[in-house]
């Protein structure tokens, strides 16, 4: 099918809504628990012309079904991060190349070419746990960086404290969940990095209190002595990833969309700077399915960014996160 080479050059409304309604024909037919529960909602596919009228599949169905187009094998499985009570979320993942095509391109957008930079990630937690497709992403960054001295730190060891000192003043992303900053903060004094990128995925996994997002930077940039603090934002069920340089406003690649969901009517979607519930569709879920129902708060704003604000109060705490809200 010639869906996988229309994803990721795509420009307008005109031409995403033509590649998600193509894309859920595909997985309507291919998918078979999407079909099942497009099927329960009572919803006729021919009836449906417009991505936002595309029925978005609640999230938790990745715990407990393996999602994906009849016909094809996973070649990785990526897992969430969870904790040792709760299920674990799989995405099963066809086509290796589709998230690498997904997260470099939208990098690069973002950040320029990975060859310019130096590449460190701290991500303790996701190291250990394995099946990571943040630390999939991170290896790749790291290899394709091309540096030697790209590669992952330790949060409390002389070689961080030397290897910090000697690129203080280079071109270098710090990629890292967001505990693991504050105890690197805390465990070692840290040189001014203001040339530095400091790039926090969320996720206080339980290892320290909960914040919101602008108490966390606010902490961060105390600590690290830059004058902005960027955010990834991404899950193991997405094959693409957002990034925010500002004021945790995040933008999205053109084959992913965020829409907001009514808190009291979840079929009817918000308009602009209005709070509800994340829908995502993201077209790089090719194999799997781009039309996604999370659990996260959030809200779009008129200049095409999004926020995220929080959580459902009956959600999961997601490790990948920051989930509170005030």
């Amino acid at each position: 099918m010639n869906l996988k080479n229309e994803i990721f050059d795509i420009n307008g409304e005109d031409e995403f809504n033509k590649r998600a309604l193509s894309i859920f024909n595909f997985q309507y037919d291919k998918v078979s628990i999407y079909k099942s529960y497009v099927d329960h909602k009572k919803i006729d596919p021919k009836s449906i012309n417009h991505y936002t009228e595309i029925p978005c599949l609640p999230i938790r169905f990745f715990k407990s079904n393996n999602i994906i187009a009849k016909g094809k094998k996973e070649k990785i499985t990526f897992l969430s991060s969870g904790t040792t009570n709760q299920a674990r979320s799989k995405h099963l993942v066809h086509d290796v190349d589709l998230y690498q095509k997904s997260f470099l391109k939208t990098f690069e957008q973002n950040y320029g070419n990975v060859e310019d930079c130096i590449i460190l990630a701290l991500l303790p937690s996701y190291q250990e746990q394995g099946n990571s497709s943040l630390i999939y992403m991170a290896d790749e960054l790291i290899k394709n960086s091309g540096h030697q001295l790209s590669g992952y730190l330790s949060i409390n060891n002389e070689e961080t404290v030397d290897k910090i000192n000697k690129l203080k003043d280079q071109k270098v992303i710090l990629i890292g969940v967001s505990y693991a900053l504050l105890d690197l903060a805390e465990n070692v004094e840290l040189p001014a990095l203001s040339s530095w990128i400091i790039m926090e995925t969320g996720g206080m996994k339980g290892r320290k209190k909960e914040m919101v997002r602008d108490e966390l930077h606010l902490i961060l940039r105390k600590k690290y002595q830059c004058e902005n603090i960027h955010s990834e934002y991404g899950m193991t069920e997405l094959l693409s990833q957002a990034y925010a340089k500002t004021n945790g406003e995040f933008y999205s690649p053109s084959w992913m969309k965020i829409l907001i969901r009514e808190l009291e009517d979840p079929l009817s979607y918000s308009s602009f700077g209005k709070t509800g519930g994340v829908n995502i569709i993201d077209l790089a879920n090719l194999y799997s399915c781009s039309f996604i129902e999370t659990q996260d708060l959030g809200r779009v704003n008129e200049n095409g960014s999004f926020n995220i604000l929080g959580r459902y109060d009956q959600a999961e705490v997601r490790g990948c996160n920051l989930l509170s809200f005030n």
